[in-house]
């Protein structure tokens, strides 16, 4: 009888999946009937390699990949949605030093299923048809999910859909090489097309049904629809295309996508909207916010739980306001750019699409509080973004840069010129201006006596980014409800909502609209429904005349909705580089923030837009397209070769 090394992890169901670094010894050489032969442990195989697939969830980073404890250089910053105090420049994920070897890692996951497929036919006649079919479908949801991160960060990988035994099998036929992209991609969809046909139309949360499955192809295929419509980089090596593919499979692929997202429809999912009420702002930030923090929802298709002790992260303690850190001293590690608050809708604006905090002789607008600015914004974007002085856990989070002493009640000229990254400390404004460095502060007296600290509690402060640098910070995400003292690293418990709803209908609108560039407009009335869905719910303006004027037009507005409605999900960065625009968005780019000033012998506040104080500047690598395979993937088989240009 065969033996299977496992690592037995607890399992208290599946709402702790997401634990997979456990500290338990030692590690079992069990049985494969011990296994197999009961449900409880297949569960338990399951649970492991459902807590081994590759999520960009809250322990994701660029540097350290996946399942990691540590997230600081966070995820935002690589598509220009957020600033972050580690983070100066362009930045790729460092797939050949992530402080661990996911490649191998993700191979583990790979075979894992494979174990599974070729082993479960050997005790079948111990569970219904039905049952069997289900564990079948998961194995094939979780291998075409891992083929998914492993194509779209290098192109064609080594494709393997059956257990390699070596030394049983001599090196030459475990030694598999790379195929094409075109062949991996259509392995991901084919993978996607079995656990569809295997998969039960409900399962417990967190583990697949036959719609996740749905949802996951359209993702794949829209992908591959966008590689193949808009990349240009082509790397053959021995006859196969590793990287890139035919213009020619756009269509088919594009097709797949539009048909899979429609699918899900049949599941019965829909938008949240338990809180939303029409022309209530305040009711659809509420709606909006609480999604996240929801598990089981009309919108959630595929969750990733979260429970403490057992099995946790750290978002809230990286993430949370300044004025609300906790213990561990971590705080505003994601801090959105002003390039980011700009995209949504009802925010005062220039013609260039700036804000418009400026008077026509460049001096500041005043206002009776910072929120007065936002008042008609998209409630979206409050439910997305912590604003200036805006309510946070029951208190006004205090952001605002500095207080401005010069004697103009209504005419305060720009403290810096236009286009500067010099410190206002630095600049010619400095001797009227009261700033801090940091969090601890001596209060200023305003002229009428009373005091105010000179920055906000949550910042901004000139010599300590931990601390809202962008003039905002974070929402998404945050446990409202959780204490302060409770806002520690591996202390949060909030599930991450991997596949939503609304992706779906954008993922719908997307491919609809691409392929009406491709001569097929059959689907374009379902794609503006689609957007106006999202947008109604979101408080946003509805598709106008000019978005719908033409399929390119189209495309802008859909790919704009998908960076406000998936903004802080890590989906952001990939589809700038699907679409192939991320080397034009950054290309020694600045990214620019919003400082809050209250003026004191105004009584009122203004507001400075500039670029980031401390000068950085973006250039996106194109090499970084098709990213470096690890060395260890190339020095230990005698057939994978390394991407171009690495």
């Amino acid at each position: 009888m065969k033996k299977f090394k496992y690592i037995l992890p607890f399992i208290l169901g599946f709402s702790l999946f997401s634990c997979t670094k456990l500290d338990i010894s030692p590690t079992n050489i069990i049985q494969d009937g011990d296994i197999f032969g009961s449900e409880a442990g297949i569960n338990s195989y399951m649970a492991r390699i459902y807590s081994e697939m590759p999520i960009e969830d809250f322990r994701y980073s660029p540097n350290y990949l996946f399942n990691h404890f540590w997230v600081l250089q966070v995820p935002g910053t690589m598509s220009g949605e957020a600033l972050c105090r580690e983070v100066g420049g362009a930045k790729n994920e460092s797939t050949s030093t992530d402080y661990g070897d996911t490649w191998s890692d993700l191979y583990t996951v790979i075979r894992e299923c494979n174990y599974f497929l070729e082993n479960i036919k050997n005790y079948q006649s111990s569970y219904s048809t039905a049952k069997v079919a289900q564990f079948k479908g998961e194995a094939y949801f979780i291998r075409a999910f891992t083929y998914y991160a492993l194509v779209k960060r290098y192109g064609g990988v080594p494709l393997v859909t059956r257990v390699l035994n070596y030394p049983s099998e001599s090196i030459s036929d475990v030694d598999i090489a790379r195929s094409s992209e075109e062949d991996t991609w259509k392995l991901v969809g084919a993978d996607y097309d079995s656990a569809i046909a295997l998969l039960p139309a409900t399962n417990q949360v967190g583990r697949a049904n036959k719609y996740a499955a749905y949802a996951m192809k359209a993702r794949a295929m829209v992908h591959a629809g966008s590689i193949a419509k808009y990349n240009t980089n082509s790397y053959i090596v021995g006859g196969i295309r590793l990287c890139g593919m035919s213009t020619d499979l756009a269509k088919d692929f594009y097709t797949q996508a539009y048909n899979a997202a429609l699918a899900v429809d049949a599941g019965g999912y829909s938008l949240y909207m338990n809180e939303w009420a029409s022309g209530d702002k305040t009711a659809q930030y509420t709606n909006y916010k609480n999604i996240f923090s929801k598990a089981s929802s009309s919108e959630a298709i595929f969750v990733k739980q979260y429970s403490y002790p057992e099995s946790v992260h750290g978002y809230d303690a990286y993430n949370v306001p300044a004025q609300y850190k906790g213990a561990n001293g971590y705080s505003s590690e994601t801090n959105p750019t002003l390039n980011f608050v700009e995209m949504f809708d009802g925010i005062p604006k220039d013609g260039n699409g700036h804000v418009d905090v400026y008077n026509s002789n460049g001096t500041y607008k005043l206002y009776d509080s910072t929120m007065q600015f936002f008042a008609d914004a998209e409630p979206r974007l409050r439910a997305t973004v912590i604003l200036p002085n805006d309510q946070f856990k029951g208190t006004a989070c205090q952001i605002w840069r500095g207080i401005y002493t010069g004697a103009s009640t209504s005419s305060i000229a720009r403290l810096i010129p236009e286009g500067s990254t010099t410190k206002y400390e630095n600049s010619s404004s400095a001797s009227q201006l009261v700033t801090s460095s940091s969090g601890s502060q001596t209060a200023y007296t305003l002229h009428d006596g009373t005091k105010m600290n000179p920055a906000g509690a949550a910042g901004v402060f000139y010599g300590d980014n931990t601390c809202a640098m962008s003039g905002f910070t974070i929402r998404k995400w945050l446990n409202e409800g959780m204490a302060q003292e409770e806002v520690l690293e591996n202390r949060s418990a909030q599930p991450w909502i991997e596949m939503r709803y609304a992706e779906v209908l954008l993922i719908r609108a997307e491919a609809a609209a691409e392929l009406a560039t491709l001569g097929t407009a059959d689907y374009l009335n379902d794609a503006y429904t689609s957007i106006d869905k999202i947008r109604t719910r979101a408080g946003a303006d509805l598709l106008s005349g000019i978005e719908k004027a033409s399929p390119d037009a189209f495309i802008s507005a859909v790919r704009k909705e998908r960076r406000k409605e998936l903004a802080f999900e890590n989906k952001v960065w990939w589809d700038l580089k699907r679409w192939r625009v991320i080397a034009t968005e950054q290309s020694n780019t600045r990214w620019r923030t919003l400082m809050p000033f209250y003026a004191d012998n105004a009584g009122k506040w203004f507001f400075d837009a500039r670029y980031d104080e401390r000068g950085s500047t973006f250039t996106f690598d194109t090499r970084w397209y098709y990213q470096e395979l690890p060395g260890a993937a190339i020095t230990t088989s005698t057939k994978v070769v390394q991407n171009s240009g690495y």
